[in-house]
């Protein structure tokens, strides 16, 4: 289940002007529509490499940055498993 969260998404857009980037910088970097990229920072969808871009331009990883969807994902493929 996806997590909408337009609080974190703010704080992402903060992160990012003080890096010095945007999500405009992000979707330009990768191809793609800013919309894209926004859907994804507030949690509407999920997608590995925009996820992976933005922790990159904030010097992270996807997995620390977006901790709660990885563990949730992991948790999930686990259930899966089992």
């Amino acid at each position: 289940m996806l997590n909408v969260d337009l609080e974190f998404h703010e704080r992402l857009k903060c992160q990012l002007r003080l890096a010095g980037s945007s999500m405009a910088n992000i979707s330009r970097s990768l191809g793609i529509s800013q919309s894209s990229v926004t859907v994804v920072s507030q949690g509407y969808r999920r997608s590995r490499r925009i996820e992976a871009e933005i922790a990159r331009q904030l010097g992270t990883s996807a997995e620390k940055l977006f901790a709660d969807r990885y563990n949730s994902l992991t948790t999930q493929n686990e259930e899966e498993q089992s």
